[in-house]
């Protein structure tokens, strides 16, 4: 009977005890009966493991000999993943066989994934190969190639396009959807709804444009070489 009259005289005090008690039990039963906390929850943005600024990136084969190389004014790797993000990417991708000069490109954005075996380019896309003589001694002219984006196997030396694509050699001009080429054979192919002018070369002296049966309408796949 005394406690009870005890704590009637001092109820103020002893319900803040009562409530202190209460929120400490409930404190250490969802301690104990709640889950345990993760420390990978992902919070923000993914950030870049590192940044540079006018990078040149070269990509070696299994014998150690330079393949692909890529120049970016900006460049990221991504923590995330290890990829490369590239901003107005140039680029140079070897035709690996004497006497055959490299393929010169650039693009609006680029992306290498972390091993370097995929190249993904996008924005306007623009490929340019000098002029040269070939082992016959025929002179093989400048060759170009306008697209919106392009996939590449580097190590291969193989790319292709779902996207419509304009091809260029010397004066013949080709146009169509999709397209795939091996650089190491040399070889571009224009896949679907080709259209064009073929102008014919001679080996001992040029075909003027205007001569009749020189040009001539192509549908149908389109090969370069």
């Amino acid at each position: 009977m005394k406690l009870w009259l005890w704590l009637r005289d001092r109820r103020l005090p002893a319900s803040i005890v009562l409530i202190a008690l209460a929120a400490g039990i409930l404190q250490v039963l969802q301690w104990w009966l709640g889950p345990p906390s993760s420390n990978q929850d992902f919070v923000g943005p993914p950030r870049s493991g590192y940044t540079l600024t006018n990078a040149r990136v070269t990509e070696y084969d299994v014998d150690g000999m330079p393949g692909l190389r890529v120049q970016s004014p900006h460049l990221e790797r991504r923590e995330s993943d290890d990829s490369l993000y590239l901003n107005s990417p140039t680029f140079q991708m070897p035709a690996k066989q004497p006497g055959i000069p490299d393929w010169e490109g650039e693009s609006l954005y680029g992306w290498v994934n972390k091993p370097g075996t995929l190249l993904k380019l996008q924005g306007p896309v623009y490929l340019h190969r000098p002029a040269f003589v070939d082992a016959q001694g025929v002179t093989q002219p400048v060759a170009t190639l306008h697209t919106s984006e392009i996939t590449a196997w580097p190590k291969e030396n193989r790319m292709e396009t779902a996207e419509p694509a304009l091809m260029t050699q010397g004066d013949s001009r080709m146009n169509g959807v999709g397209m795939r080429a091996n650089l190491n054979e040399n070889h571009l192919e224009l896949l679907h709804d080709v259209h064009g002018t073929l102008i014919p070369r001679q080996k001992n002296h040029p075909v003027r444009p205007g001569t009749p049966g020189a040009a001539g309408a192509a549908t149908g796949a389109g090969q370069a070489r």
